[in-house]
């Protein structure tokens, strides 16, 4: 197997935890914690073979280097200029279904911090306030049963499907809705997006951002939802409009938990941060896909897109 140049261009999105000593064996490796727009010529001018999250590779990056694989370190290539790669025979391969596990956990934990309260009944215990209560409960703030309760999915492919069927683990009564309207799974019911914003206690969303689903949910659906409803955003941040979203959070009786924001990192004049009821608001950084064993076998499966384009 002939050993390239490889160029990994943004490790620090892998995790410092990841051993990429593993591409050793496969060429000469140069590991960037980080690679800005100015440095992405730089950091690849003698690299046939680069690694990238999400640093961008338009068709002027193609023209002023020699890279002949790109390996995404991610499902998503919007970052790639897929039809100017083509054209110039530059191969480009992603990785796909090594998160599924790690988004579909994420998905309850952030569901059931909101049905369980478990942030207060900590907060409550450790403060003390506890050792001074004169029983030996506390039921101040209830808490819910997801047994009964109706979860409506926005994207039923290989991440949807896993958390249909978490959820029906615990009892919960299944809908989805097809954003392409190609989706015709008999497992679960098939409903129309109004249908399920209506009738749902939870809603998780597991479908890509395009035109069709961008602002998907926004002030024209929101009014919709049933009291005490709980959005959860796995998808892409501008499938929720933010402004939108804030807004109700602040008038109403819903909850909104999300992974992903339209602008990342999230930016200090994000709506989302400005809300007055921050219990009704859960933010991760985009964490959703990163277990230890996601990037593992993230890397693994990266090693091997290598592997079987050098030989």
């Amino acid at each position: 197997m002939k050993k390239q140049k490889i160029a990994i261009l943004d490790a620090s999105t892998l995790g410092a935890d990841i051993d990429l000593s593993i591409f050793d064996e496969l060429g000469d490796v140069s590991i960037y914690d980080t690679t800005s727009p100015s440095e992405v010529i730089e950091h690849i001018s003698d690299a046939s073979i680069i690694i990238t999250n999400k640093v961008v590779i338009d068709a002027s990056t193609m023209d002023k280097t020699n890279i002949k694989l790109i390996c995404i370190a991610a499902t998503g290539m919007n970052n790639i200029d897929l039809a100017y790669a083509k054209q110039k025979n530059i191969e480009v391969k992603n990785v796909v279904g090594y998160s599924t596990s790690s988004v579909a956990q994420l998905t309850f934990s952030i569901a059931l911090q909101f049905i369980s309260k478990i942030s207060y009944y900590d907060q409550y215990s450790k403060s003390g306030e506890w050792s001074n209560s004169p029983i030996f409960t506390n039921v101040s703030k209830p808490f819910y049963e997801l047994d009964g309760k109706k979860w409506g999915i926005i994207g039923l492919g290989n991440i949807g499907k896993r958390v249909a069927n978490i959820a029906s683990s615990f009892g919960c009564d299944i809908s989805y809705h097809s954003t392409s309207g190609m989706n015709n799974n008999t497992d679960y019911k098939s409903v129309t997006l109004e249908e399920l914003l209506k009738h749902s206690d939870i809603i998780s969303i597991h479908c890509a951002l395009n035109n069709d689903t961008l602002n998907l949910i926004s002030k024209t659906n929101l009014s919709m939802l049933k009291d005490k409803a709980i959005i959860l955003n796995l998808g892409r941040g501008a499938i929720v409009n933010e402004e939108d979203i804030s807004n109700m959070l602040d008038n109403s009786n819903i909850f909104y938990g999300t992974d992903v924001v339209t602008k990342e990192p999230i930016i200090k004049e994000s709506p989302l941060l400005k809300i007055v009821n921050k219990d009704h608001l859960i933010i991760t950084p985009h964490i959703a896909w990163a277990s230890i064993e996601a990037r593992i076998r993230l890397v693994n499966s990266i090693k091997d897109n290598i592997k079987e384009f050098t030989l």
